[in-house]
């Protein structure tokens, strides 16, 4: 299940991007293992573009990894690095 969230955030990321290339999705667990936390890393040029205007965009990122994950009942976190 997992690792449909991580496709999913490849694909919306992928689309935005100057670079798709350059784009990497890390999954760790956290201390509590019930928290998957999904560090995403884009090249620096790119890194407007994926925050969007007062972060617009990667809160709609969020949302939108948030719902696919409660769907399969998990608890995520997305972080852009």
């Amino acid at each position: 299940m997992e690792d449909l969230i991580e496709n999913l955030l490849y694909v919306i990321i992928k689309k935005l991007v100057l670079h798709p290339d350059a784009v990497k999705v890390e999954r760790e667990l956290t201390d509590s293992g019930d928290l998957i936390l999904y560090k995403v890393s884009v090249e620096s040029l790119d890194m407007c573009r994926v925050i969007g205007r007062q972060g617009r965009i990667v809160k709609s990122i969020k949302s939108i990894a948030r719902a696919a994950a409660i769907k399969n009942n998990l608890r995520i976190a997305v972080e852009i690095v």
